[in-house]
């Protein structure tokens, strides 16, 4: 079994509150789940106004389809357009 996981740290520019901050990393969360069918959760920086971290996990058998996935997934998570990529990181182990 191959597991990988991703995490995205985005700048949120447009928040002024953490009310803002959680319409828009709700609508990050929501999207990124629907388009790829897979878990993700607000991981870090909850009480920061302008910054999250996003976390993501894919779980099969081929390493090269989860590292293909967790591209796709940074790739889209920048076209959505609502906030800043700021940095990421990625890990794929076999268990």
């Amino acid at each position: 079994m191959v597991v990988g996981y991703g995490i995205i740290t985005f700048r949120i520019h447009e928040s002024r509150s953490l009310k803002e901050k959680r319409r828009i990393v709700k609508s990050i969360v929501m999207q990124l789940q629907h388009h790829f069918n897979t878990s993700v959760a607000e991981v870090g920086a909850l009480d920061l106004y302008q910054r999250t971290e996003i976390g993501f996990a894919f779980v099969g058998n081929d390493r090269q389809v989860i590292n293909s996935k967790i591209d796709k997934m940074f790739n889209y998570a920048e076209a959505l357009g609502l906030a800043e990529i700021i940095d990421t990181e990625m890990e794929i182990f076999n268990i």
